[in-house]
């Protein structure tokens, strides 16, 4: 019993000797942070500068493009003299068109050229076959005519056309003949013996629709005469013409080679008209380089007589000299009245050409 309690006296004396434990202070919660909402950057706006927009290319065959393209001509090149004339001489001759060597009829009056040089024509011809065309054939009658009233004339060839060179590409789908044409402006400006700033033109025919586009390309056709032309708008071209002098329209008809490729590409001339006015030399009469004088038989199988009555009226429209002779019964050559329209035409060059200040 006595040692028991002298146990519980010990314990009780170890324990009050022992250190009092220092309270674990409770810790101030740290608030939680607030989560700081993030923000996003935006993203700069990529803002796309537009690129200019392209202005579109002419139609290679338009005004516009004929008349922003270069055309050097070259020295036309004499290879022989051929059978002369009553007054004048006569060479077979060649110049260049975009590389390609284009033969040509060259006249030169006999004699001491005036003061400036001889006035010369270009002289257009009309359709005939490529493969059977010769340029010392056809047209020697009229060449003839103008030739013995003292101008220099020009009959020249086109492309792929005898032995010019290059492909015969047509010229109402294509540039090619109108290029050669404007080259033979510029190469006849350069012979010595012609006055640069008299020369005229002559068509017949499709030579008469270059002629009428040359007069609204360049300046340097001073006057121009026109037989039986092929001188309408595109539009006339394609619903009014099918070389069998009809003029009735036609609208459903889509025709085949330029006529069906323009309308799949760019439209009927109701969907589109702006693309077929720029091709049509009608629609640029006001800048017509000169004078121009229509004849056309009333008979003509071939092209719609029509077609001189309305370039007559759209000319004159605009104030430009369009003398316009229509001859009764007459066809597509002007076979019966070919005097008189020839007289007519010489007359014609000699005020506003040969005579002309």
């Amino acid at each position: 019993m006595k040692k028991f309690l002298l146990l519980i006296m010990l314990t009780s004396l170890l324990i009050g000797c022992m250190p009092q434990a220092t309270p674990i202070s409770t810790a101030t919660p740290i608030p939680p942070s607030e989560t700081p909402t993030l923000t996003s950057t935006p993203e700069p706006t990529t803002t796309f500068t537009p690129l200019p927009t392209a202005t579109p290319v002419p139609h290679p065959m338009s005004i516009i493009a004929l008349r922003n393209q270069s055309f050097p001509g070259s020295e036309i090149v004499i290879e022989r003299e051929l059978d002369r004339g009553l007054n004048y001489r006569r060479y077979y001759a060649y110049y260049l068109s975009e590389g390609l060597k284009i033969y040509a009829l060259l006249t030169i009056p006999n004699g001491t050229p005036p003061e400036g040089g001889f006035p010369a024509i270009i002289f257009n011809h009309g359709y005939i076959p490529p493969d059977v065309y010769r340029t010392t054939e056809r047209y020697i009658h009229y060449v003839d005519e103008i030739a013995k009233a003292g101008y220099v004339v020009f009959r020249i060839d086109y492309r792929g056309h005898d032995n010019s060179d290059g492909e015969a590409t047509g010229a109402y789908g294509h540039p090619g003949y109108q290029i050669d044409v404007m080259n033979a402006v510029a190469s006849l400006k350069q012979h010595p013996q012609v006055n640069p700033e008299k020369i005229g033109m002559w068509g017949h025919s499709m030579g008469g629709y270059l002629t009428l586009r040359a007069m609204v390309i360049s300046s340097d056709v001073k006057v121009g005469v026109i037989w039986a032309g092929v001188i309408a708008s595109y539009t006339d071209l394609v619903y009014n013409w099918r070389r069998t002098g009809s003029f009735t329209p036609s609208p459903s008809s889509t025709g085949r080679g330029w006529r069906g490729s323009w309308i799949e590409q760019y439209g009927t001339p109701e969907q589109n008209p702006e693309f077929w006015n720029s091709v049509s030399a009608t629609s640029y009469l006001a800048d017509l380089s000169g004078p121009i004088q229509l004849h056309h038989g009333t008979n003509d199988e071939d092209v719609p007589y029509e077609f001189s009555i309305r370039v007559a009226e759209l000319a004159r429209a605009q104030a430009k000299i369009a003398d316009l002779y229509l001859y009764d019964g007459d066809n597509h050559n002007i076979a019966t009245n070919f005097y008189p329209a020839m007289d007519k035409t010489i007359e014609f060059f000699d005020i506003y050409l040969k005579d002309s200040d």
